[in-house]
């Protein structure tokens, strides 16, 4: 697929004039910046720049034999129903569905033994593709819906409330709303809380919006800057308003009863939870009508405390389920413990990416039962319903995901929504731990996957080198977790190895873990990820030349950070959507947000650590130094609506490879650059694309031949 550009855009025609270059200088030290007028989206010289680029890409995406034969395997494995967990209201069932053959997935909602009725479809209202759902919520009567849609890939739209009957509006709608929580108000006239993020119509922070003519009312506002609110109502009384301080690093809680006074919605008299303490924590509300809470307070790994609503601080919650040394406590429901009664809670932990389920006391915090699994694969976002089931999400590398319902006391889960079909045979893949040792000494392992049945070994020799992509993320402390890609499974049958690192700045070892690699020690996160390249190459499972980094946002910035500190790591990186140029991070996108994540340019310890991995800055040097580094192709992806890394990035990162690819026969240096998308969800067909197209890459620079 040819990337996109925008209809109607015109490019200039006369010779551009030499943008000037930019020189700042930060705590003394000059910091070159000579493309900084790729910042600017739609000027002349950047329109005029990616038309280069888009032929470029052009001209050597057609040399890529495996391009459409990827293309058309992924979409046969995407080619699936494809569900959300149900949400329940009295007398209807609400999810999200992606029917097999659908460019999005749409909103319905079940009522007793009928088909399921449409109440959304961004489709319908806009058949070019360019709109998708973001986020939905169903009124406690069940009667109405907020919907939240972007168009064009800004992750930016608009916040409305629709009829579940008629899908038509009702009341005027809320603009500029990104990802939202909405919690509907349990009484009274309709009227529900959202969250503003950046303060572009108003004050940051929660407020109650009346549906019938949009009066709102600001419930509780952000004061310290980097902040990110959010908003729940638990079991139709408490009101839940919480502070992200840093992806990934501190919340903040507070709780409100909201069956009070008759004006306790808009004036909630909220009460600490949590205040001011290093760590992460997310709160539910048991059947029994105990707050339950997954924290990283006291633990790394994460434990579940409990604790009365009614006095909800620190200093009274009781540890229900300690952690567990070694596995990552990722999500958990409070559900009935059985037929005979009591509360229970459903949990999940992941070891290196594995999903294990079981059901503990909530008394004694001890194991009722393990849950029975399909495989090895992710658990996500388990429920629980009014009848007492847990429904979860349940995937892995080789099944697309399904829907799977927990009824109370059983040990196995059954397939939903009612007649679905048993999912079909997915083809074998192996999975095995090599564990390497990073420049500090500390170990790190790497995961690594094949489909079975490939002649992997010789007699007498061992390995047999195959082309291997390798992944990381390292960011923001979230664990890799095994569930399905589509591009990942077509590679594997295709006759490559996919492996993945699990470097320090992720979760995949706990709390400690991610903070180990984050801030001024993000160098760590990168170290790790050469070393486990090299263990790779060590091993005999892959040679340089059939290596291939791949990372995208924050993974983007590390495997090009990797790449260019080591120039002869791999034979090629991909690298979708990245952060590059960490001088100017906090200018673009929502990097302002990240501080806590990567540090600050304005902290001169902070900078220093920032520009000793910053892969635009190692780029600039490779470009101005005789004789330059001989960096591997790689392929950039960009995408013209991105609002959170922003496209600044690959287009900067792109021309200062370039720059240095100065010498005949040096590796190419591509820019696969989109616009009418973003960071986010997109088209079925638009992502199989891009899919496609950077995984044909990775073959043709690595030599995979299918077999």
């Amino acid at each position: 697929m040819v990337p996109n550009r925008a209809p109607g855009a015109v490019l200039a025609t006369e010779p551009a004039p030499e943008p000037a270059p930019a020189v700042d200088v930060l705590h003394g030290r000059p910091v070159p910046d000579p493309y900084r007028w790729l910042e600017s989206a739609d000027s002349p010289e950047t329109l005029r720049w990616l038309e280069e680029r888009d032929r470029e890409y052009a001209e050597q995406a057609r040399t890529w034999p495996l391009r459409d034969r990827l293309a058309g395997l992924i979409r046969s494995l995407v080619d699936t129903d494809l569900w959300s967990p149900p949400v329940h209201r009295p007398g209807a069932v609400f999810a999200t569905v992606r029917p097999a053959g659908s460019e999005h997935p749409r909103l319905v909602v079940l009522t007793g033994d009928g088909p399921p009725r449409t109440v959304y479809d961004p489709a319908a209202e806009d058949p070019d593709g360019h709109t998708t759902l973001d986020a939905w919520e169903p009124s406690p009567d069940g009667g109405l819906v907020a919907v939240q849609t972007s168009s064009g890939g800004v992750e930016r739209g608009s916040l409305r409330v629709v009829g579940a009957g008629t899908g038509e509006p009702v009341g005027p709608a809320v603009p500029g709303v990104r990802y939202s929580h909405v919690a509907w108000v349990p009484r009274g006239a309709p009227a529900f809380y959202y969250v503003r993020r950046d303060g572009a119509r108003g004050v940051r922070g929660v407020w109650l919006r009346r549906v019938s003519d949009g009066a709102e009312t600001l419930v509780h506002a952000c004061t310290a800057p980097g902040t990110v609110p959010g908003v729940r109502v638990l079991g139709d009384r408490w009101l839940l308003v919480t502070e992200s301080h840093g992806t990934g690093h501190r919340t903040d809680l507070w709780l409100a009863d909201l069956a009070g006074p008759a004006d306790a919605p808009q004036r909630p008299l909220l009460r600490a939870v949590q205040v001011g303490e290093e760590a992460e924590t997310e709160a539910r509300l048991g059947p029994d009508g105990l707050l339950y809470l997954r924290t990283t307070l006291g633990a790394p790994w994460r434990r579940i405390c409990a604790v009365s609503p009614e006095e909800p601080g620190v200093g009274h919650w009781r540890e229900v389920v300690p952690e567990q040394d070694g596995a990552t406590l990722d999500a958990f429901a409070p559900c009935p413990a059985g037929p005979e009664g009591g509360t229970a809670l459903f949990v999940a932990r992941t070891r290196l990416g594995i999903s294990a389920a079981a059901v503990h006391d909530t008394r004694t915090g001890g194991l009722l039962y393990t849950v029975d699994l399909p495989g090895e694969g992710m658990v996500s976002t388990p429920e629980t319903a009014p009848d007492g089931s847990v429904y979860l999400g349940y995937a892995d590398v080789a099944a697309q995901q399904r829907i799977l319902r927990l009824a109370p006391g059983e040990r196995v889960p059954r397939p939903w929504p009612p007649g679905a079909a048993e999912a079909p045979p997915s083809p074998a893949v192996e999975r095995s731990v090599v564990w390497c040792r990073s420049a500090d000494g500390t170990r790190v392992p790497v995961t690594v996957f094949t489909a079975s049945g490939r002649g992997r070994t010789a007699p007498g020799t061992g390995l047999i080198p195959e082309p291997t992509l390798l992944h990381a993320y390292g960011g923001f402390g979230r664990p890799r977790q095994f569930g399905f890609s589509a591009t990942v499974l077509a590679w594997l049958l295709s006759g490559g190895r996919y492996a993945v690192a699990h470097v320090r700045g992720g979760g995949d070892a706990g709390r400690d873990w991610h903070l180990a690699g984050s801030g001024r020690r993000k160098p760590r996160a990168v170290e790790d990820l050469v070393a486990a390249a090299d263990a790779l190459v060590g091993s005999g499972m892959c040679t340089r030349d059939q290596l291939c980094l791949s990372g995208g946002s924050a993974g983007g910035l590390l495997v090009l950070a990797a790449a260019t500190a080591r120039p002869d790591l791999c034979g090629a990186v991909i690298a979708s959507a990245p952060l590059a140029d960490m001088a100017r991070f906090e200018r673009m996108g929502l990097g302002r947000m990240w501080t806590r994540e990567f540090g600050t340019a304005a902290d001169p310890d902070d900078f220093a650590a920032l520009m000793s991995y910053s892969p635009y800055h190692r780029a600039l040097e490779g470009a101005g130094s005789e004789p330059g580094p001989r960096f591997p192709s790689v392929l950039l992806t960009g995408f013209h609506g991105d609002t959170r890394t922003d496209a600044a990035h690959p287009r900067k990162m792109c021309a200062a490879l370039l720059a240095a690819a100065r010498e005949e026969g040096c590796p190419p240096v591509l820019l696969r650059y989109e616009r009418d998308v973003g960071h986010g969800p997109r088209a079925v067909s638009r992502a199989v694309g891009l899919a496609a197209d950077a995984h044909a890459f990775a073959a043709h620079r690595t030599g995979l031949s299918p077999r």
